[in-house]
Formats: C-alpha cells, structure tokens, sequence
C-alpha cells in the first residue's frame, strides 16, 4: 500500500487563494488522486518550492472532465473557461480526474 502524500504543490499564481481558504478544491489526473482525507499536507509553490501553507484533505472523488461546472469553478476561485483551460494543458487528453477538496489549516491553530 502507497503511503499518503505529505505535500502538494499548486502553480504560484494560485497560492494566495489556498493560503486565504478560497480556494477550497484542485482537479488532478490519476497520478495524483492518493491523498487521504483527514491527512494534513503541505502546500508548495510549484515553480519556486515555497511552502504556503498546510490543508486538510477532506474528500477525493472521481470526475469527469465534461462534468466539470460553475460550482466546481467557484470552489477552484478560476471563470469556468479558465479553469478548463488550465485542466486541458496540463492533463491533456484526460477526461478521468478527481476532485481534492481540502480545507485550510488555520496556522494559530
């Protein structure tokens, strides 16, 4: 059995949004669908590798790109076009993805 990832990391421009609690879910491919829910992880810039801050993965469920919609849109803090098209370059040709949703670790805590 694959233990349960300990970090994640997001493109930059996106940090601010996890680190504030707004953006409360990320659409990966299959190759990152092992997080646990009720693990906490630790969220990484993906270009530079500076930790932002630490989530609580509460769910991860199965989706299919044509089912991606406005409530998906606005949990990931993106316009529904812009969410699709960062999901198309970077999964190309991928329609099986899953749905992380995380909750942001208040650091006073």
């Amino acid at each position: 059995m694959q233990d349960a990832p300990t970090t994640i990391s997001f493109f930059e421009m996106l940090t601010p949004f996890v680190a504030s609690g707004k953006k409360t879910i990320t659409i990966r491919d299959e190759s990152e669908c092992h997080y646990v829910p009720g693990t906490q992880v630790e969220v990484y810039t993906l270009e530079t590798n500076i930790k932002v801050c630490d989530i609580k993965i509460e769910s991860v469920e199965p989706i299919l790109f044509s089912e991606i919609n406005e409530f998906h849109a606005q949990q990931e803090y993106l316009e529904l076009p812009k969410l699709k098209e960062i999901i198309s370059q970077v999964y190309p040709n991928t329609e099986q993805l899953y749905v992380i949703s995380y909750k942001l670790i208040d650091p006073a805590c």
